[in-house]
């Protein structure tokens, strides 16, 4: 694997040097001496940026996050778009991002058999998926004069994480050209969520929830 002692270690060709690894001896590595080893890197340049990796594994998935996030914000009319067009964008541009890695992707998840700890190296990208989904609510509460009319940032971020576990499964099993499919479930989901939200009650909203999760479970 390519590499020199001199080159300037960071953060990002790390991520790459795994990345690559595991692809090309499908598994994780052993052990981090082993990794740093063959990157010819020392261990400590390696700690510097990740106390493990599972660490790093769950930095691959923010920076696909931070990724997302940064095109989003390059696009001039973003500003401009309403919520439900908001989260489409964020939507289409993620998984997009995730097309570009898909063979590390769907390594790295169908390893873990244990859907828990399929789960655990998500744990960053849900943080910041909810806290981007209560964004957009909160943005939507503040032109809204009435307390009953306003919409609950947390049940709305909630749902947007189960909606797009739904959607990771749905990409992950999409055989169909360019992944046109998973880009009409994309749009037709955020279509229904933002529906039932603004028009359902909340037992409604739940219940659709569930739906969506055990669609993605099964």
């Amino acid at each position: 694997m390519a590499n020199t002692s001199n080159s300037k270690v960071t953060e990002e060709k790390i991520i790459g040097w795994f990345m690559e690894t595991v692809l090309e001896h499908e598994t994780v590595p052993k052990s981090v001496f082993k990794f740093c080893k063959e990157n010819k890197i020392k261990e400590e340049q390696f700690y510097k940026y990740f106390g493990s990796f599972e660490g790093l594994q769950n930095a691959i998935w923010e920076k696909f996050y931070e990724n997302t996030v940064s095109v989003m914000q390059k696009n001039e009319s973003y500003d401009t778009m309403s919520n439900e067009e908001k989260m489409l964008t964020f939507f289409f541009t993620f998984f997009e991002s995730l097309t570009l890695n898909r063979s590390y992707v769907l390594f790295i998840l169908r390893e873990h058999k244990n859907s828990m700890e399929r789960l655990g190296q998500l744990k960053g990208l849900r943080k910041n998926i909810k806290e981007f989904a209560s964004e957009l609510i909160e943005e939507g509460n503040s032109d809204k004069n009435l307390r009953i009319l306003k919409r609950s940032p947390q049940l709305f971020s909630e749902g947007a994480w189960v909606q797009f576990l739904f959607l990771l499964k749905f990409w992950m099993d999409d055989s169909s050209p360019d992944f046109e499919k998973t880009d009409i479930a994309i749009e037709k989901s955020v279509t229904t969520i933002f529906q039932i939200f603004e028009n359902s009650a909340l037992e409604k909203i739940i219940d659709f929830g569930k739906f969506l999760y055990k669609e993605n479970i099964a």
